[in-house]
């Protein structure tokens, strides 16, 4: 408990797994937090003393089950293993933390998500500039960027790291500029200052300078990356060769997406269970690597016209010659996860499983580099030569593991025969004995005349020679007799005793040589990380292009027209994921869309509820996007001005853990769209100021559109769906905003959405036709029916609906059966109004009551 004691004070706030035999335990507060996270049972130790300490623990080998649970549940966990052999000492047995695994710091296939990135981020704020570093422990990407708090916040939300690590001095502003739903860690001061991290960084990538990174002018994205390696290594994780590069996150590369973008238009998740999303639709990915690159994508769309075109055109040739695609595809689907595969190596943790997997890889990247080398496309030719196939390393693999070989080394058979001398003598001995057992068994039996002879094994003595009573006269007195039984007696020899040695010294001395061989080739392996990594980056981008095309041709997609335009027009456009979801043999209804800066700048959306308003919004956002990330388009034809910033105010949701009302946060996204506008903006609003009163809301979304027409210099392309009819006003004093609508059609009083945009505004929302789909009341029904017609006749002013209001009120209280017009129930109605209550005998009133009751019969 001394020595467990002393590495638990090491490592503060992380619950400790301490090996002990053949178990790992946990001591105290850590095993009541592990009993009640794993759900297995917590016991005493020192029961009823005052040293009593709560115990809880399980298996070292169901390590891989109880870890990630542990993870998931967010808690820090240092694995303490024991560094000797017990058997080597007689004294307590050395023990230390091999490794410390925290949600951001883990490559355990059961802990991170097979096709989502495992990002640690490390954040530092100096003054005005913020620096942020994403690290992935399982793959080896490394990217620094630095910006301000708002370019920080989006790409906050857009890697969506599993940890972030920042100075404990800076803890609160982090908080109040970028929430609290991060799990964080924070930092002592001291690895901040000097220039402790940059020299980290210079030691590790083995360079005198990081110009070759293109990192040198980001001071504080430098510090930030430096502190995340710092970490890593405070974490025990020391052999980091798979990280043999940092990059910088170039943020004039790529359209910006907020955060606000980012969730309302579900690219990669969404606040409503069970819901698919974007990349749910988008991604039919052959391998892990794959599927994380093309997320990476999608949050980070192209504004380079040449870099999105030479997408495009990879993908229009893949469409075209489908049966190299399919062939393709198999291929990829061969290499697996070669990313993290390669990364375990770094790490010296891969299994020989994994090391057999690595070959089969390679032995793909070689067709692959075939396939790819055809000359017809510059992009596929460029592919072929940056694929290696690493030859010599695909062959020793091949050489020294067997073919099947278990998943853990400590099993045995790993290294194939032929590859060490010394191993195929120790395996002769120890695995051939039976032959040498039955040659001491003949010739002991023909020295003796024992015919019955017989040499068997058991945990108790090891070999021994078993002859039965009959014979027991006829045994060498050089015997030694072991054991007597009913009908037989065991004995054994010195030649026994010397054979049983040797084999039982052969396995302890096979398994020290296969681990020594096996580390070798881990190392030799190792020298291979950079072009290995090569392999997967190019494997993964393709890949992706592979993907686009299969659902291209799977949804119908059409390739779209990307330019430097400041032009969008869409003909035909549907939602890509809502088509998807369509009831058998129901057709998407398409729409289209066209805005420039010039003649229809902005697009003022009427119409009722469930029409479609939302949907169009979001599909020509989804459109814009999916064409600058390479990808065809669910659109008839689509001709696409490149887009810099898509912003979206859609839908609203109280924030309340952070206090904030539905307006509030409504407000708060508004905001944000007005303050950072540009020319080759997408604007998508929806229903402005829905959050407040009527002309609060009216006065605030006409303001916005005014605001927005008038802008000195940022013609943005906006979308406003509304369901503010008196904003089709604006169109006759501002030239650039149209009126459309999303068309209804009624009969008999049933409403039919068409869900067709045609230009003109809406004078009605149906919004209590919608409310008996939903299955409202009747008689709550037409009870509003009976408001909306009064308030409709009397639609003059402010202090004219308030007084109808009060009128409406006022009735409210009468009987609710005569709000239904029913020529029976308005008779009833006439016949009580005509009654003098003061002078009706009790005889009259039943008799009335009578004829009300024969009046409904009827």
């Amino acid at each position: 408990m001394q020595q467990y004691n002393t590495i638990k004070a090491k490592y503060p706030g992380t619950l400790l797994l301490f090996r002990v035999g053949d178990f790992y335990e946990t001591f105290g507060e850590d095993a009541i937090k592990a009993a009640g996270i794993l759900g297995i049972v917590q016991t005493k130790r020192g029961n009823g003393s005052e040293s009593e300490t709560a115990l809880a623990g399980f298996p070292h080998h169901s390590l891989e089950t109880y870890l990630p649970k542990l993870v998931r549940a967010g808690q820090r966990v240092a694995i303490c293993d024991q560094l000797e052999d017990p058997k080597q000492t007689k004294t307590i047995v050395k023990r230390g933390v091999t490794e410390l695994v925290t949600p951001g710091v883990s490559y355990n296939d059961n802990i991170i998500k097979q096709k989502s990135n495992n990002y640690l981020a490390s954040i530092f704020t100096d003054k005005k500039d913020v620096g942020i570093a994403f690290l992935d422990l399982s793959t080896g990407e490394f990217l620094v960027a630095q910006g301000d708090v708002n370019y920080i916040d989006k790409l906050l939300q857009s890697f969506k790291p599993s940890e972030v690590i920042l100075p404990k001095k800076q803890y609160t502003e982090f908080q109040e500029h970028y929430g609290k739903q991060y799990y964080t860690y924070t930092l002592d001061e001291w690895p901040y200052t000097g220039d402790y991290a940059a020299e980290g960084l210079l030691k590790h990538f083995q360079v005198n300078s990081l110009k070759g990174f293109g990192i040198e002018r980001m001071p504080t994205g430098i510090l930030a990356a430096g502190v995340a390696l710092h970490y890593l290594n405070e974490t025990e994780h020391r052999n980091l060769l798979h990280i043999s590069n940092i990059s910088r996150i170039e943020e004039d590369r790529f359209m910006w997406l907020d955060r606000f973008t980012i969730r309302n238009l579900e690219l990669i998740g969404s606040t409503n269970e069970n819901a698919i999303v974007l990349s749910d639709v988008l991604d039919q990915t052959a391998t892990p690597m794959g599927a994380r690159l093309l997320k990476r994508w999608m949050v980070m769309p192209l504004k380079d016209v040449g870099s999105i075109q030479e997408r495009l055109d990879s993908v229009e040739y893949f469409d075209a010659n489908r049966d190299l695609r399919d062939e393709l595809i198999k291929e990829i689907r061969q290499v697996g996860d070669l990313e993290r595969l390669i990364s375990k190596i770094g790490l010296q943790k891969a299994n020989p499983r994994e090391i057999i997997q690595l070959k089969r890889s390679l032995y793909a990247v070689e067709k692959l580099k075939s396939l790819t080398n055809i000359g017809a496309s510059p992009v596929l030719t460029s592919m072929s030569e940056q694929l290696d196939i690493c030859e010599r390393i695909r062959e020793k693999i091949k050489q020294t593991v067997q073919d099947e070989p278990p998943v853990a080394l400590s099993k045995g058979n790993v290294i194939s025969d032929g590859v060490d001398e010394e191993l195929d003598r120790l395996r002769k001995v120890a695995f051939g004995g039976k032959d040498y057992l039955l040659e001491i068994q003949k010739r002991e039996s023909d020295a003796t005349g024992i015919q019955s002879l017989k040499i068997a094994f058991n945990n108790v003595f090891g070999y021994y020679l078993e002859v039965t009573n009959t014979h027991r006269d006829k045994v060498p007195e050089v015997w030694i007799r072991k054991q007597t039984l009913v009908n037989a007696e065991r004995y054994i020899t010195e030649e026994l005793k010397e054979y049983e040695e040797q084999i039982l010294g052969a396995e302890e001395k096979i398994q020290a040589i296969e681990n020594r061989l096996y580390g070798e080739l881990l190392l030799e392996i190792a020298a291979y990380i950079k072009p290995i990594q090569r392999n997967a980056q190019v494997i993964a981008k393709l890949d992706v292009l592979l993907n686009f095309a299969w659902i291209a041709e799977k949804n119908y997609y059409s390739k779209p027209q990307v330019s430097d335009s400041k032009m969008l027009d869409i003909k035909g456009g549907r939602h890509p994921v809502i088509e998807q979801n369509l009831p058998i043999g129901e057709d998407y209804i398409t729409n289209d869309t066209y805005l420039d800066p010039e003649t229809q700048q902005i697009i003022i959306i009427t119409g009722p509820n469930m029409a479609g308003k939302s949907a169009l919004l979001r599909q020509t956002g989804l459109i814009v996007l999916m064409a600058q990330i390479g990808c065809f388009v669910s659109a008839k034809e689509a001709r696409i001005g490149v887009v810099d910033k898509i912003f979206t105010r859609v839908g609203a949701s109280d924030n309340l853990s952070s206090g904030e009302s539905t307006f509030m946060v409504e407000m708060n996204e508004t905001a944000s769209i007005m303050n950072n506008l540009s020319e080759r903006s997408l604007i998508l609003l929806d229903e402005i100021g829905r959050g407040t009163s009527t002309y609060d809301g009216i006065s605030i979304a006409w303001a916005i559109a005014e605001y927005l027409h008038n802008h000195p210099t940022c013609r943005a392309k906006t979308l406003f769906a509304t369901h503010y009819h008196e904003l089709n006003e604006l169109t006759n004093s501002m030239p650039r905003i149209k009126n459309y609508n999303v068309s209804v059609k009624e009969l008999q009083n049933k409403v039919i959405f068409l869900r067709k945009l045609v230009p003109g505004g809406s004078e009605h929302s149906f919004g209590i036709h919608v409310a008996k789909l939903a299955g409202m009341p009747s008689k709550l029904l037409a009870r509003a029916n009976e408001i909306l017609k009064r308030l409709e006749q009397e639609r003059t002013g402010g202090e004219e609906i308030k007084d109808s209001m009060r009128k409406i009120q006022k009735q409210a209280y009468q009987l609710q059966m005569f709000a239904i017009d029913d020529p029976v129930l308005l008779k009833i109605r006439d016949m009580l109004n005509n009654l003098d209550v003061n002078v009706l005998t009790p005889v009259e009133a039943l008799m009335k009551l009578d004829e009300i009751q024969r009046l409904l019969k009827n």
